[in-house]
């Protein structure tokens, strides 16, 4: 798993623990439907840290519960 789908995977585990659809925390954080999507599916490669940030905003937590995750813990280099 690389960085970006260890991203996409965060974000439906907590829409998954918080019962939300997708386009529920779309409207929460405010981040569009469309961007949420294509961080979720693959066709951004490099989601900003404010949209993270805005999606964590609208899940009530913090960056550092965020990025506290097994998958992300588990991430090796991607720079060799």
């Amino acid at each position: 798993m690389n960085t970006r789908e260890a991203v996409a995977a965060r974000i439906l585990q907590l829409c998954d623990e918080r019962d939300l659809a997708v386009n529920a925390l779309a409207r929460l954080s405010a981040v569009p439907p469309s961007t949420l999507k294509s961080i979720i599916y693959g066709a951004s490669k490099n989601p900003g840290i404010v949209t993270i940030k805005m999606l964590c905003d609208g899940l009530d937590i913090n960056l550092i519960e965020f990025f506290d995750c097994q998958e992300i813990r588990d991430l090796e280099q991607e720079i060799q």
